[in-house]
């Protein structure tokens, strides 16, 4: 798909350009590790040549004297042996804890409600074809920074992509930062939302309380930032991904042994489970639902920080695999049977609403590691994007120096607390959990999820000596050709009618009184 197969011919002039990048271990099929990695990918030629990173455009990068990709990462190793800090020690294990951190969060418990508006049966559908997207989508992702592998981020990839263009990194910057802040947004409000169900409503005229939570998850949360590699925050992100499951799971069990979904009357009976939309439902009801579907498994945002520290990066298929049939198993077991016992009536987002008191917070509280760390993550991402491109060529980037921590806890104190006052006001502004995801989808994952990969399919396969379609005519160019234009297609459509329908959505819920108003100070609790 993305690397060389048994089917390749070498008359398409692939193989002089990668010369003896790597050479396959034989009686293992090219082809299989295009989809799961190993140490027989062969990895293909650079789409553009190294340029200095912005903000550093005065010193070329370390790499800049080489054009092969096996080179560079050698390079770059060989750069970190001596060093303090070293970067690029995740093993592929721990890069699947990252990724089980930043997937099994919070918006699991969104399934449920998604289900009961698209009907059961094409929920579940959508589930799987949305997991498959992403992890196809991803892999091309992989084959992109395998080629490049002095690239750090998203914001270089987007440079790249688009003929190295400035303003294709600032666009992409500035996007990157806002998808991060409103991540940070989501948690500011569900961090709120979690103590104010604890602890109940307060009075309002004593004590903003709904304010007050929100800074101390910030403060929490600025403070798990302060580590610098991410081979110690996959040890936190297996924690948080460990007692997410548990959330889950516990809620998944006390919906089915309740009594009563939590607000059940007798007028509105037992629950309804339908399997496919029930009568009415509109076009922004359904788009909002998939795109909360969609927000839980588009992270690709944050896969190039993970592949730039892995210590074998031709690995990370086995973390993409592994969480995509966890990802698939987990988000539709949980969204299907907490449906089933909830239905249609007594449904809320997130789903702990929708169980008995205690139920909802014994669950609820398992939740706690994800919901600092999933904004840590983010933040973390953020803060790196910061302090690579101020220590590109430093030694304050690598070693235990008293610059290189002041500067790393400025940025962190000084950027987040722009960020987190932003990531305030947007929780305040967007009090809804499902809003909230299905914008930030809408916006972001419309560019990070679907059209970015797209265009670097095509990229590549230039590089590669043919365009699929107009070059290659088998059957594999054809297909992938045309899928490729309908992931950029899908992500356009994202970004008009998914926009569309998320901000109609929000108009919609302050009409119907559903939610408080903006900034309000009572309880946001479940």
């Amino acid at each position: 798909m993305a690397f060389d197969t048994a089917s390749d011919p070498p008359s398409k002039g692939i193989a002089d350009e990668r010369g003896a990048n790597l050479v396959a271990e034989p009686g293992i099929p090219r082809g299989r590790a295009a989809w799961f990695g190993g140490p027989n990918v062969r990895i293909g030629p650079r789409i553009a040549p190294i340029v200095a990173p912005i903000g550093s455009e005065t010193a070329a990068t370390s790499s800049s004297d080489l054009s092969n990709a096996e080179d560079i990462m050698l390079k770059q190793k060989s750069d970190e042996e001596n060093c303090a800090i070293q970067y690029r020690t995740c093993s592929w294990q721990k890069t699947a804890a990252l990724l089980f951190s930043e997937y099994i969060c919070l918006a699991i418990m969104s399934f449920p409600w998604s289900y009961s508006v698209l009907g059961l049966v094409p929920g579940l559908i959508l589930t799987v074809v949305q997991a498959l997207l992403v992890l196809y989508t991803s892999i091309i992702l992989w084959e992109f920074c395998l080629r490049h592998p002095e690239v750090r981020d998203v914001c270089d990839i987007g440079q790249m992509l688009f003929w190295n263009q400035k303003w294709a990194w600032w666009f992409t910057a500035v996007m990157f930062v806002l998808n991060n802040t409103f991540i940070q947004g989501l948690h500011v409000l569900v961090g709120a939302k979690y103590i104010n169900t604890m602890i109940g409503s307060g009075d309002p005229g004593v004590s903003c309380q709904t304010v007050s939570f929100g800074i101390i998850v910030a403060l929490i949360s600025w403070l798990c930032s302060l580590p610098r590699t991410f081979d110690m925050l996959s040890k936190l992100g297996t924690a948080s991904a460990f007692f997410t499951f548990i959330s889950v799971i516990l809620a998944t069990i006390f919906a089915a042994i309740q009594a009563h979904p939590a607000t059940y009357t007798e007028e509105l009976g037992n629950p309804i489970v339908t399997a496919i939309p029930i009568a009415g439902t509109t076009f922004v009801s359904g788009l909002n639902a998939f795109l909360n579907i969609s927000y839980t498994f588009i992270g690709q945002i944050t896969l190039p920080s993970f592949i730039a520290e892995m210590k074998e990066p031709r690995d990370f298929p086995k973390a993409l695999w592994a969480c995509t049939i966890l990802e698939i198993l987990v988000f539709s077991i949980v969204g299907a049977v907490v449906y089933a016992y909830v239905g249609n009536q007594y449904m809320t987002a997130p789903a702990f609403g929708s169980l008995e008191p205690l139920f909802k917070k014994i669950s609820f509280s398992f939740m706690i590691p994800t919901l600092i760390f999933l904004g840590v993550l983010y933040a973390s991402v953020s803060a790196r994007f910061i302090f690579f491109r101020i220590f590109q060529n430093s030694r304050h980037k690598n070693e235990h120096t008293v610059v290189g921590w002041v500067s790393w806890s400025g940025i962190l104190c000084k950027y987040p607390v722009a960020t987190w006052i932003l990531a305030f006001i947007i929780a305040n502004v967007i009090p809804f959990f499902s809003s909230l995801l299905s914008l930030m989808s809408s916006l972001f994952d419309s560019f990070f999820g679907f059209i970015f990969w797209g265009v670097a399919y095509f990229r590549m396969r230039r590089a590669d000596g043919s365009v699929a379609i107009t070059g290659d005519r088998s059957f594999r160019g054809w297909f992938e050709g045309a899928l490729n234009i309908i992931i950029i297609i899908t992500g356009f459509f994202f970004l008009t009618a998914g926009t569309y329908a998320s901000v109609e959505g929000i108009l919609l819920e302050f009409e119907a009184g559903t939610v408080g108003s903006v900034f309000q100070c009572t309880s946001n609790g479940i």
